[in-house]
């Protein structure tokens, strides 16, 4: 049987949010704190916990600053992610290395040290922000589409083994964000496709999307709102898909 939920308000309940200083991570924090969060952010700079994740001592230290701060852990939220776009032939084996520490190690770790924490709280939430590319595949992204793969494969197996504790565990897929990881992708893009960089966008960024625009930050965070909420609850084990009908074709 799940476990008994302790008594939970709008001011007490406690996330970690990880790559929180730009982007989609800085997005959710903002909204959780809005919502009433306690929100324990965690990058490399510009964050009330500064770490490098790809380290795993990293992790368990910022879910030990988490439950020092707070006194309790009810949702992580794995959005820490990097990109590097080269054929497979010429892809540094140290960027596949720290990429998959980063988008796979990183959020396991952070399970595992966080786990007892979710436990405790009766209804614990784990969140990955993953990708579309967690559900499909491009060109000359090897690392990150392995990491994101790997990560969805995470999410069901902790779905599973939390099911009987009330943890819940989701990835949040969305197809290509307005971040500053997307527009630092673009001149690697020209080079890899041979094209100009103004053509990016159209041509392979949005290509692949039925719908042609970028989402919004503060979209993804609105889901993740949802699923943080008692409406979540039933989420559990499955890929999101915010894709504009990317993996509908």
């Amino acid at each position: 049987m799940p476990a008994t939920r302790p008594t939970t308000t709008a001011d007490n309940r406690v996330a970690i949010v990880t790559g929180s200083a730009s982007g989609i991570g800085q997005a959710i924090k903002d909204r959780l704190a809005r919502d009433g969060w306690n929100v324990l952010g965690v990058d490399l700079r510009d964050a009330e916990f500064v770490a490098d994740l790809v380290d795993p001592l990293a992790n368990r230290a910022a879910i030990e600053e988490a439950l020092g701060r707070f006194g309790r852990i009810d949702m992580i939220v794995a959005g820490a992610g990097v990109q590097h776009v080269s054929p497979v032939e010429t892809f540094p084996l140290e960027r596949w290395q720290s990429m998959l520490a980063l988008m796979l190690t990183s959020p396991f770790m952070l399970a595992q040290a966080g786990w007892p924490a979710l436990r405790q709280c009766g209804s614990g939430r784990f969140i990955a922000i993953a990708s579309a590319h967690s559900l499909v595949a491009s060109p000359y992204k090897s690392a990150y589409v392995s990491a994101k793969h790997g990560v969805l494969g995470l999410v069901k197996t902790l779905a599973l083994e939390g099911a009987d504790d009330g943890i819940s565990a989701c990835a949040v897929c969305p197809g290509y964000v307005r971040t500053p990881l997307v527009e630092r992708q673009i001149s690697d893009q020209a080079q890899a496709h041979g094209i100009p960089e103004h053509e990016v966008i159209e041509r392979v960024i949005l290509a692949p999307q039925a719908v042609k625009r970028l989402i919004e930050p503060s979209e993804v965070a609105d889901v993740v709102a949802f699923l943080a909420s008692d409406s979540g609850r039933s989420f559990t084990g499955t890929a999101l898909s915010m894709d504009q009908g990317w993996t509908a074709r």
